[in-house]
C-alpha cells in the first residue's frame, strides 16, 4: 500500500510526530510505500536542525533525518507554516533576506500542493496531529 503522512504537531509538545514515525517506519519496515510525509502546522517544527534535546531523550528531528536517508523519504514542510515559525532553508533565507538556515538534512520546504499531490497518488493519507 502507498501512504502519504501528514504531521501536524512539533516533536516534543504532543505524541503525534512520535507516533507519525513509528507508523511510517513500521509500515516501510512490512514493504508498503511511502509517498511523502508532510509537515504542516506545528509540525513544521521537526525539521529544524537547531532542536537539541537533553543526551537523555529521543531527537525525533535525527530520527526522522536518519529515516529519510535510509528509505529515500520525501519530508516536505508546508512553506507558510515553517516562515511563522521560522524554519528557513537557502531559497526562503535569499527570497526574505535572511542570513541563516536552520532546516534538517533530509527535509525541504514546499507548498500545500505537495500536500494534495501526496493524497491524490496515495492510497491512504494519514494524518497525525490536530
Amino acid at each position: 500500500m502507498k501512504f502519504t503522512i501528514q504531521v501536524n504537531e512539533g516533536p516534543y509538545q504532543h505524541q503525534a510526530s512520535d507516533s507519525a514515525y513509528q507508523f511510517t517506519k513500521a509500515a516501510l519496515e512490512k514493504g508498503h510505500e511511502i509517498f511523502r510525509v508532510f509537515f504542516y502546522h506545528d509540525g513544521v517544527n521537526n525539521g529544524t536542525r537547531l532542536t537539541k534535546p537533553p543526551q537523555d531523550d529521543r531527537n525525533v528531528v535525527n530520527r526522522w533525518s536518519d529515516l529519510a536517508a535510509k528509505h529515500n523519504l520525501d519530508l516536505v514542510i508546508c512553506v507558510a507554516a515553517a516562515q511563522r515559525r521560522g524554519i528557513v532553508d537557502d531559497g526562503e533565507a535569499k527570497r526574505n533576506g535572511k542570513d541563516a538556515t536552520n532546516i534538517a538534512p533530509g527535509f525541504r520546504i514546499s507548498g500545500l500542493g505537495q500536500l494534495v499531490e501526496g493524497a491524490i497518488q496515495s492510497e491512504r493519507l494519514v494524518v497525525f496531529g490536530d
